[in-house]
């Protein structure tokens, strides 16, 4: 099962709350949930795999998950969470999921943003981990350190087991730099990959007992549920009630003490293993030229060193002596930071947050279930957007109060609803939507729709939509 309900602040501005990192090309051209999705893919070791992977994420992202997934040849279980309660809730769902037919699975769970590079190696530490999980325990997967990493948790390693594993001692959240290198050079401490190995039954059971008040919800949540649209829906009034909080901190932290019945096993990981938290962990998990920078787009280097540049927006990014430096352009946005600064992105996200800035939410560009929109300029009671509408797609009947549209068509063929009128429009023909009035929008071709669209009127927000009917079942 897969945790992809993440926001990704500290990959901003390529991370953005309503498109976070796991729906991105970070390093390659697929995206981290896809190469999450096909990580269990031919798994050698003779369990009987489920093909179906569960998937839990939040409402905003589940057309683009579920997209991503399809690209992917892999079809899922995709659980909507209707609120954010982390990763502890999430977990649960998803063994309630698996438990649903019965059996007694044991669950992988991986969250949607690490890059593995041996996929043999892992398969071969999750088998392990699985004979543990198998036992009755929670097995972690914990990578031994190559360097003190201020970004990561840390498991502090109790007795040794035969098979390579240890028991589980403790947890440490993220230590500051003088504490990481002495974690490190002890010997000690394994990085906290975050990906847990557990049967549904067992998780279940544990965290009825060290977490009642989520488990009651989490529980009510899933019986009075509903699966809409091919989505796993949780009742949204019962989740609400479930208390916030990670795997570590509810349930994991309580393993290594004496009074508990339940054990936690570290299986190692020693896999190319990282999590991409930071711009930092990007630039460490890709090829350098030979003066260690990396270059992702339209980048340059003139004398820099170990410096990380990425061209999102197409424009060219020319570094000239750079020394340690994070760039990363967008169509929106510029970030410049020091490598040693970036686990400072979080709270630069919050400022730009407080101060309602769009730019903290979401993109320029912004993916729809029925294809994209990109705002190419506005102002004062105007906003021009390049809308493309996938074949057979349509967007609600809808209506605004405050603003009027002009569409023209610059290709494809528009199937267009205005009030009571319904009529087609080609290639450089036009129409206008008077304020207040129903319309609808609608690609009946076999090739993409795109239309220019000016808005004008005294607000331009996305949330002046009234929708009366639509087919993504965003309205009631």
């Amino acid at each position: 099962m897969i945790l992809a309900g993440g926001s990704g602040t500290r990959l901003w501005p390529v991370s953005r709350e309503n498109y976070p990192k796991q729906l991105i090309g970070v390093i390659g051209k697929e995206s981290l949930l896809q190469s999450t999705v096909l990580r269990m893919k031919d798994f050698p070791f003779g369990w009987d795999v489920v093909p179906e992977p569960v998937i839990v994420c939040g409402e905003e992202h589940r057309f683009v998950t579920s997209e991503q997934v399809r690209e992917s040849g892999v079809s899922a279980c995709i659980v909507v969470e209707p609120c954010r309660r982390d990763t502890a809730p999430a977990l649960t769902l998803a063994a309630l999921a698996a438990c649903a037919d019965g059996k007694d699975a044991i669950l992988v769970a991986m969250p949607a943003d690490h890059v593995i590079a041996d996929i043999g190696a892992l398969h071969a530490t999750i088998d392990t981990a699985a004979r543990h999980a198998q036992a009755g325990e929670i097995a972690t997967l914990g990578s031994p350190p190559s360097r003190p990493d201020t970004g990561f948790g840390y498991i502090r390693l109790g007795a040794a087991l035969q098979d390579g594993a240890h028991q589980i001692d403790g947890f440490v959240e993220k230590p500051a730099a003088e504490l990481a290198a002495q974690y490190v050079a002890s010997g000690s401490y394994w990085w906290n990959s975050g990906i847990f190995v557990v049967r549904a039954s067992v998780w279940l059971a544990v965290l009825e007992q060290l977490q009642p008040e989520m488990h009651a919800a989490c529980v009510s949540a899933h019986e009075h549920g509903k699966t809409t649209d091919g989505y796993l829906r949780p009742d949204a009034t019962a989740f609400a009630k479930s208390p916030s909080d990670s795997i570590d901190y509810a349930v994991m932290e309580h393993l290594g003490r004496a009074d508990s019945p339940f054990r936690g096993v570290v299986v190692p990981l020693e896999a190319g293993w990282t999590d991409l938290g930071s711009w930092d962990a990007v630039w460490d998990a890709m090829e350098k030229d030979e003066s260690g920078n990396v270059g992702s787009g339209r980048v340059v280097f003139e004398g820099s060193t170990l410096s990380y540049a990425r061209s999102e927006g197409g424009r060219l990014v020319a570094c000239v002596g750079t020394h340690n430096l994070i760039v990363v352009e967008t169509d929106d946005a510029v970030l410049v930071a020091d490598r040693s600064a970036v686990q400072d992105i979080k709270g630069l996200v919050s400022r730009i947050k407080l101060s309602k800035s769009p730019e903290a939410a979401v993109h320029r560009k912004v993916r729809r279930p029925w294809g994209f929109y990109d705002s190419i300029d506005s102002g004062d009671r105007f906003q021009v957007k390049r809308i493309v509408v996938n074949p057979g797609a349509r967007l609600s009947l809808q209506m605004h109060h405050h603003r009027a549209e002009h569409w023209v068509v610059v290709s494809g063929t528009a199937l267009v609803t205005r009030g009571e009128e319904e009529f087609l429009l080609s290639e450089n023909e036009s129409t206008y939507i008077p304020l207040g009035v129903r319309h609808r929008l609608e690609n009946p071709g076999r090739v993409p729709l795109e239309i220019i669209e000016v808005q004008s009127g005294t607000y331009l927000g996305e949330d002046d939509i009234v929708r009366f009917d639509d087919k993504y079942g965003r309205c009631s």
